[in-house]
């Protein structure tokens, strides 16, 4: 373990945070507002500890998977135990487990809330809470190697980062890569924040509700969240690029270099579609009887779609209300979440079509044991190791999402008849960084009923999902930190 190396990350990214908390301080001054010390005194404290540990420097050049697994996994939680002081000094928040869940949530593009009433916030602290989405989205690692003046272990540090089954490079240098990613990220967000401008709402709210869809977050500055625009326009405009950000970024940029055919011949892209088409669809007609007309089911149907398929979490309309049938399919869009390369999260489609196509091989080879069975993903074939890649990180999902329900289960809060509901949409909620689930914590409630233990527990499974289960596994693991390894 090359500990100085990511000792001197870690460094780079807290002076990163201190001056994205700069942000909100100037947003307290915009508003006049005087809350300026809770993020001065973060800010302070983030630049005399990250300054000092960004010049420590190591001879040894090495760096390797572990270590960018490593290094991800304390950026992420560093930023998140300082992220929440803010909160925490203006009595915002002035219980730090809760102020620790908020923020969690935020970097994580989670959107559960502990809020009871997110109205009270000041303008600067709303700010740095939505913020913390538009941060965690592309990804704080990728911004410093965007900015980085070498690529010494980039490649691992990106891709024990990027969302996904496999990172890829869109040019030789990663860092130019991140550059790229982080151009697209920014574009689209101001294009967002322009159509947003043209509905009459102001500039503030358009930042925030751009930031929040950039990231796939969900955090809203009112309770019911996009239902309060009470808008087809601004529905329409939110829901259309929730489902862009739910689409890998590789898409856009072989479109911006004029390769359309490439583009438009990705297989994960086609089954992103059908999926959130079909859902569309199937859940506009089971909820037809609950409205006025077909077009407003229709509206309500592809907006909640693409906000829980894309793992946003914003709201129009309480889908805790509609039918089992509906409320079924948003809860396998939770599962199923965004593709690979996206701000979304879930398991990602890529990793579910390459799951069924291995399934059915494996079908295919019970029946026919002497046939040579090969499934195929994005017009090549996928070699076994990618197969078994897939299935073993499905598998430890899958264990991680028992385990932590089987534990949240023993939480007062959600005893009662519809408890295990509850349970299992908040776990599935959680780990797939969607933000609200069913009954107690459904899209008119919140996450504040739960007992300090489940909000750290949540908080875990939070940075799980989003950084996609090793990094975090790595971490804790004892062997990582053994001077053998």
């Amino acid at each position: 373990m090359n500990k100085r190396i990511v000792i001197n990350l870690v460094g780079k990214a807290m002076v990163l945070e201190g001056i994205f908390m700069l942000l909100p301080m100037l947003v307290g001054v915009i508003y006049k507002e005087n809350t300026y010390l809770s993020f001065l005194l973060p800010t302070t404290a983030l630049l005399l500890i990250g300054i000092p540990l960004s010049m420590i420097k190591s001879k040894d050049r090495q760096f390797y998977t572990k270590e960018g697994l490593v290094t991800v996994s304390l950026v992420w939680i560093v930023m998140s135990l300082f992220g929440a002081l803010p909160f925490v000094i203006d009595g915002v928040i002035p219980n730090y487990i809760d102020a620790l869940f908020e923020t969690v949530s935020g970097f994580t593009t989670t959107g559960a809330s502990i809020m009871q009433n997110v109205e009270i916030m000041s303008k600067s602290h709303m700010f740095w809470r939505v913020f913390t989405h538009f941060i965690g989205g592309m990804g704080v690692i990728v911004f410093v190697l965007a900015v980085l003046p070498s690529d010494t272990g980039a490649m691992h540090i990106f891709r024990a980062e990027a969302p996904g089954p496999e990172a890829t490079k869109l040019v030789s240098k990663i860092r130019y890569t991140a550059r790229i990613l982080y151009l697209i990220y920014v574009v689209l967000t101001i294009v967002e924040i322009i159509l947003l401008l043209f509905s009459g709402m102001g500039f503030y709210d358009a930042v925030l509700n751009s930031f929040s869809t950039a990231g796939t977050g969900g955090f809203s500055r009112y309770n019911n969240s996009i239902a309060h625009y009470n808008s087809v326009y601004v529905e329409m405009v939110i829901a259309v690029f929730m489902f862009l950000f739910g689409i890998n970024f590789n898409i856009f940029y072989l479109i911006l270099i004029g390769n359309f055919s490439k583009a438009f011949r990705s297989e994960e892209l086609r089954a992103y579609f059908i999926i959130v088409i079909s859902a569309v669809i199937l859940i506009a007609l089971n909820i037809l009887s609950t409205c006025e007309n077909f077009w407003q089911a229709l509206r309500y149907s592809f907006f909640q779609t693409t906000s829980i398929i894309s793992t946003t979490g914003a709201m129009s309309t309480d889908f805790d209300a509609w039918p089992t049938f509906s409320k079924v399919i948003l809860l396998f869009l939770m599962v199923c979440g965004g593709c690979g390369g996206s701000t979304g999260g879930g398991l990602k489609i890529s990793r579910i079509v390459m799951l069924v196509k291995g399934v059915f091989c494996d079908v295919k080879r019970i029946f026919y044991p002497r046939a040579i069975v090969t499934p195929r993903f994005e017009g090549k074939p996928l070699i076994k190791e990618q197969e078994n890649s897939v299935k073993a990180y499905f598998l430890i999902w899958a264990i991680i999402l028992v385990l932590s329900t089987l534990l949240l289960s023993l939480d007062g809060f959600v005893s009662g008849q519809n408890g295990m509901i509850s349970c299992i949409s908040t776990t599935i909620s959680c780990i797939g960084n969607v933000g609200p689930g069913f009954d107690l914590v459904g899209p008119t409630l919140n996450y504040s009923g739960y007992a300090p233990y489940s909000k750290i527990l949540l908080s875990l499974v939070m940075l799980v999902g989003r950084l996609e289960i090793f990094p975090m596994l790595i971490l804790f693991s004892p062997k990582t930190w053994k001077k053998a390894c």
